[in-house]
C-alpha cells in the first residue's frame, strides 16, 4: 500500500481513537450510573455523583491522551507500550482513589471502555493497511 493511503489511515485512526474514544467512553459511564448497583447521583456514591467526578480531574484530558498513545501503539506494533499507559494511569490516580474510593469504579469502567475502543481502532487502522505496521 503507499504511503500516503498509510498516513491517511493512521491520522483518520488517531482522530477516529481520540473524537469516538471521548463519545463512546461517555455512553458507557451514563450507562453505567443507571444500573440498580449504581446508586444515585444525589448519594455521591454512584459513578457519577459528586465525590467521583471531583476526585478526578483532568479525567477528560488523561483519556484524550491515552487513546491516542493507545492505537498509535498499535499502529506501531508494540502493543506493549499500552503496559506503560495503565502503569501511569494507575500509579498517577492511586493517591485521588485511595482518599476516595466511591471514584474508583468510575475509574475502572471509564478506563476499560477507553482502552478497549483504542486498541479496537488501532487494530481496523491495522487491518486497513493490510496488517502492515507503521514504518514498514
Amino acid at each position: 500500500m503507499s504511503a500516503w493511503i498509510d498516513t491517511l489511515v493512521v491520522a483518520w485512526a488517531l482522530v477516529l481513537s481520540v473524537g469516538g474514544g471521548w463519545v463512546v467512553t461517555g455512553l458507557v459511564l451514563r450507562l453505567a450510573s443507571r444500573s440498580r448497583d449504581a446508586g444515585t447521583a444525589g448519594d455521591d456514591g454512584g459513578p457519577t455523583g459528586a465525590v467521583p467526578r471531583a476526585a478526578l480531574r483532568g479525567g477528560t484530558w488523561i483519556g484524550l491522551l491515552e487513546r491516542l498513545t493507545i492505537t498509535a501503539a498499535m499502529l506501531a506494533g508494540y502493543p506493549a507500550a499500552i503496559a506503560f499507559v495503565i502503569a501511569v494511569k494507575g500509579l498517577g490516580r492511586y493517591p485521588e482513589l485511595r482518599e476516595h474510593p466511591t471514584a474508583s469504579e468510575r475509574f475502572v469502567i471509564g478506563t476499560l471502555a477507553s482502552m478497549g475502543w483504542a486498541a479496537i481502532i488501532g487494530i481496523g487502522g491495522l487491518a486497513l493497511m493490510g496488517g502492515a505496521v507503521v514504518g514498514e
